[in-house]
């Protein structure tokens, strides 16, 4: 199980638990603001744009070709960013800090 921390615009910070799917579905379903996930999860809205903390980032990984091509799209793109609807939720992502960017 993983517990996930989101840190909306507003700065309300949520903390999440996972054991499976992506930190997108994750972040829906316990409604963290900015997190919307419209395309439902395939990379192509970028409306799931996180800022992973530099601490993070090896956990977490780098942001993939197609990921990074739909990034390239969207507005504050840092090289913190990631989309959450690529990253699988794992074991490894306990603690972590996720930055609503949208």
């Amino acid at each position: 199980m993983a517990k996930i921390t989101f840190i909306t615009k507003e700065n309300q910070e949520i903390t999440a638990e996972g054991t499976s799917g992506s930190v997108m579905e994750l972040a829906v379903n316990n409604s963290v603001k900015g997190i919307d996930g419209d395309c439902g999860g395939v990379c192509s809205c970028a409306t799931c744009h996180v800022h992973v903390r530099s601490e993070d980032m090896k956990v977490v990984g780098a942001a993939g070709e197609i990921e990074a091509d739909m990034l390239e799209l969207d507005e504050n793109v840092t090289e913190h960013s990631r989309l959450c609807c690529q990253i699988e939720i794992t074991d490894a992502l306990d603690g972590i800090v996720l930055e609503v960017a949208n």
